[in-house]
């Protein structure tokens, strides 16, 4: 089944998360994937992340295709104007890449070319509508296709950051201009994620997308701070701090964080799946796959 028929289904999603690497090596890419290859839907491929210039997320979505997973091509509006990105999605699918995840992309200023001309044609809602249209048969100058992609349709949320009706105004936005599934921000904060997803249930918003919840299991006390100092919108609930800070094993307490917050998330009304993202230890997708019982099959 595709994460397409799996999302109809209504099954339990579970997707993770790939970032590529600042070369060309497509071996990474590969060896990478075989932490994926069974424990999950699909896999994430990120595109410039953090505005840093990497493996292109097409390059990369084709390379995890040919390994047997299916990817989640990402696209941002940051580095391309609405040619580009129409090409770029034709390009995509005549690949045989079916979903994407459409996003503004954080600002070059963040990154390591700050001197870079950010690009902004378009913006994440803009570009959810794009590949909407661009499904229905029609590029956004009109032009009726011979032959139109069939793209799933993605886009992320973020329930933590301010102000926060703004962030379900949003999220609104999205599902109206297209999108099929939500990955939302990693969740540090139970307490105001919990608030969120019941606005979200009150606007029968869940029913109209399938809601995927981040999850990021982290190393170190290090990782926590850096995120809640660095990272906008980030909310980390001090808790998970002062676990890290007391842990005799630092590695294995994030685990059983990460396990601990899936559970809870299971049982949040309107939560349709699980978006993985273990940055830089995609190593660990098999044991907190197997602990938190998220199995394939249910």
């Amino acid at each position: 089944m595709t994460l397409k028929e799996k999302i109809e289904s209504n099954r339990f999603i579970v997707c993770g998360e790939i970032g590529p690497p600042q070369s060309c090596d497509g071996d990474v890419i590969r060896s990478k994937s075989k932490h994926f290859k069974g424990y999950v839907d699909a896999v994430n491929i990120t595109d410039n992340q953090t505005a840093i210039a990497r493996l292109s997320s097409i390059a990369s979505a084709k390379i995890l295709l040919d390994e047997g997973v299916e990817p989640i091509m990402q696209m941002t509006c940051r580095d391309r104007n609405r040619l580009a990105i129409q090409s770029d999605l034709l390009g995509a699918a005549a690949l045989g890449i079916r979903n994407v995840l459409c996003l503004t992309g954080d600002h070059q200023k963040f990154g390591d070319h700050p001197e870079a001309k950010g690009v902004f044609d378009l913006d994440s809602i803009q570009l959810i509508a794009t590949v909407a249209t661009m499904n229905r048969g029609f590029l956004l100058s009109g032009f009726e296709m011979k032959k139109a992609p069939a793209f799933l349709i993605g886009a992320a949320a973020n329930p933590f950051a301010e102000p926060f009706e703004m962030r379900i105004i949003r999220l609104h936005k999205k599902i109206q201009a297209g999108a099929h599934f939500i990955q939302t921000q990693p969740v540090f904060d139970l307490e105001l994620f919990i608030r969120w997803m019941q606005r979200v249930v009150e606007m029968g918003l869940h029913e109209k997308t399938a809601i995927l919840a981040g999850v990021l299991p982290v190393k170190s006390v290090k990782t926590l701070l850096w995120m809640k100092e660095k990272v906008p919108g980030v909310k980390i609930h001090d808790d998970y701090i002062n676990r890290m800070k007391q842990a005799r094993d630092p590695e294995e307490e994030g685990v059983q964080m990460a396990v601990e917050i899936i559970q809870t998330l299971r049982g949040i009304k309107g939560i349709r799946g699980i978006h993985l993202m273990p940055a830089l230890w995609e190593s660990i997708t098999p044991t907190i796959i197997k602990e938190a019982r998220l199995d394939m099959t249910n």
